[in-house]
């Protein structure tokens, strides 16, 4: 049964603050890709489709993760933590809104095999 994590970071930037949020968030992906667990782990930017057109986060982070362990493990991180006090909580950060989901490849009544 896959334990994989998947998990979507999605934020809303304060107006005039996408830029340089987009590149403040790219620089957190070296140190990250090198955690054990880390599967994928790569910062995105919404760009207009007539194919796509539902409403999104304007930047958002597409996540696998090996499992819960090593997804929470990144969690505690001191530079993921101090992003999101520092841009996130703090008054003054550049984030106005953020959502931070994570979801599974299983179905709910998944007849995983039993192994011995």
């Amino acid at each position: 049964m896959s334990k994989k994590v998947y998990c979507l970071a999605q934020f809303q930037p304060k107006p005039g603050q996408q830029d340089k949020l987009f590149n403040l968030l790219q620089s957190l992906e070296p140190n990250t890709q090198r955690e054990d667990g880390c599967l994928q782990y790569l910062v995105t930017r919404h760009i207009p489709s007539p194919f796509a057109e539902g409403e999104s986060f304007p930047i958002v982070f597409n996540e696998i993760w090996q499992d819960m362990a090593s997804f929470e493990a990144h969690c505690q991180r001191r530079e993921i933590q101090q992003f999101f006090e520092t841009q996130c909580v703090a008054e003054d950060g550049m984030v106005e809104k953020w959502n931070v989901c994570v979801y599974s490849d299983q179905p709910a009544d998944f007849d995983a095999p039993v192994l011995d």
